[in-house]
């Protein structure tokens, strides 16, 4: 089994690829998420990527309000973001014992994380007409990891009703829907 420190540099390595390729221009587009334009859905991965790092080191995280990070140089201080995140999971004892005020297990909050870079990368790839395919052992560690904690997070709110999806679906499609995405999902066009 792959560490998630890992995991997280092979998704943060893909995830920065789109971050870099949205042009400011494209910052008020929509999304597959359908609370957040490009711009806020920048600004909640920023947040995501920055709490979890807090997370791996045992601390308590605040996700109160979003920051704004899309300011000055956001993409470059992405980068280096995820690259303190993938640190921080990197650290001995981030991965073990519990983390968070749910108490969750650490390698369960991990994957939280690990989904979040991965499907939000998706998100803001297809936003902007950019191509994103995850990582195989990111996706292989994610799938099951997701769906033990579906149920959880649709009544957290975090997931939407997972979307019907056709037999024969592959795997990424069967995640994105299993978080109630529409795989298929295009930005509308003028």
């Amino acid at each position: 089994m792959k560490k998630i420190s890992e995991l997280l540099e092979a998704a943060a390595d893909r995830a920065v690829l789109v971050v870099d390729g949205i042009s400011d221009a494209g910052l008020g587009d929509t999304t597959p998420c359908a609370e957040y334009d490009v711009r806020d859905l920048i600004n909640h991965l920023f947040q995501v990527v920055v709490n979890f790092q807090i997370l791996a080191a045992k601390g308590e995280a605040d996700f109160g309000e979003t920051p704004k990070f899309v300011t000055d140089d956001w993409r470059a201080r992405f980068r280096e973001e995820t690259a303190k995140l993938v640190v921080a999971w990197d650290a001995p004892g981030a991965e073990d014992g519990t983390t968070g005020a749910m108490g969750l297990p650490a390698r369960t909050v991990g994957n939280m994380v690990l989904g979040d870079l991965t499907v939000h990368a998706w998100d803001l790839a297809r936003a902007t007409g950019q191509e994103f395919v995850p990582d195989e052992s990111v996706l292989n560690e994610i799938g099951p990891a997701l769906a033990a904690m579906a149920p959880m997070a649709r009544e957290a709110k975090v997931f939407g009703e997972a979307y019907p999806v056709p037999e024969g679906a592959g795997p990424f499609e069967r995640v994105l829907a299993l978080t109630g995405r529409d795989p298929g999902w295009r930005p509308p066009r003028a």
